[in-house]
């Protein structure tokens, strides 16, 4: 397992800090795991911090888990949790919004 180096995890640090001024420090410390996890590691930290805050909101904040066990398809229940992900991403002030269709994959 390689180690997130030094600079990588400042880097990652000032994005989550830009982006998400006002977020739980409980959900900051799984987007950052999230944005350091390899999947992620080789795109940029502005990067990487967006796709794992997005990926991180969908799942824990919304009932997209929930939607997708009921039958729907991945682009269906992307569609109705959009407004919910851009609800908590305002509750914490975030720099940035989903666009409803904005196709972001994160992990």
């Amino acid at each position: 397992m390689k180690k997130v180096s030094t600079a990588r995890r400042r880097s990652v640090d000032k994005a989550l800090t830009t982006l998400l001024p006002q977020a739980p420090f409980a959900d900051i410390e799984k987007i950052r795991a999230l944005a350091n996890d390899r999947k992620l590691r080789g795109l940029p930290p502005s990067v990487s911090v967006w796709l794992a805050t997005v990926a991180h909101v969908r799942h824990e904040h919304t009932e997209y888990d929930d939607l997708l066990s009921e039958g729907y398809d991945r682009d269906s229940a992307r569609f109705f949790v959009v407004d919910r992900i851009n609800e908590v991403l305002t509750g914490w002030r975030a720099t940035r919004l989903l666009e409803p269709e904005e196709d972001v994959d994160g992990i």
